[in-house]
């Protein structure tokens, strides 16, 4: 059984800094394209940033240049760095990969931007 858990969440203020981390569990990590999606309040989920096998990645344009997307195959851990945090990158933030046809996502860690 596929697990994601994310963590790492929290209440920063705009300009800060704030580090994702999201575990997986059942399945071989190093075949697997990792994402990272959020959810802003009253909003649907947007694609966020991915990293596939070969370590190549792709980041939506509101977070280029200021968030990274990282990857462990042997902790089979994918990270999410986020600098220069505005109010609207608040949200649910969710740790993702596809299995089959599913796509399969964590509980999700809310992420707060805020004076």
């Amino acid at each position: 059984q596929v697990q994601l858990v994310e963590s790492g969440g929290g209440l920063v203020q705009p300009g800060g800094s704030l580090r994702l981390s999201c575990a997986a569990s059942g399945i071989i990590f190093s075949s697997y394209h990792m994402s990272w999606y959020r959810q802003a309040p009253g909003k649907q989920r947007v694609l966020v940033a991915y990293i596939r096998r070969d370590n190549s990645t792709h980041y939506a344009d509101f977070v280029k240049g200021r968030f990274t997307i990282s990857r462990d195959n042997a902790q089979k851990t994918v990270d999410l760095q986020m600098n220069s945090l505005k109010p609207e990158d608040t949200g649910v933030y969710f740790c993702s990969t596809q299995v089959g046809p599913r796509y399969v996502y964590g509980q999700g860690t809310q992420v707060t931007v805020s004076s």
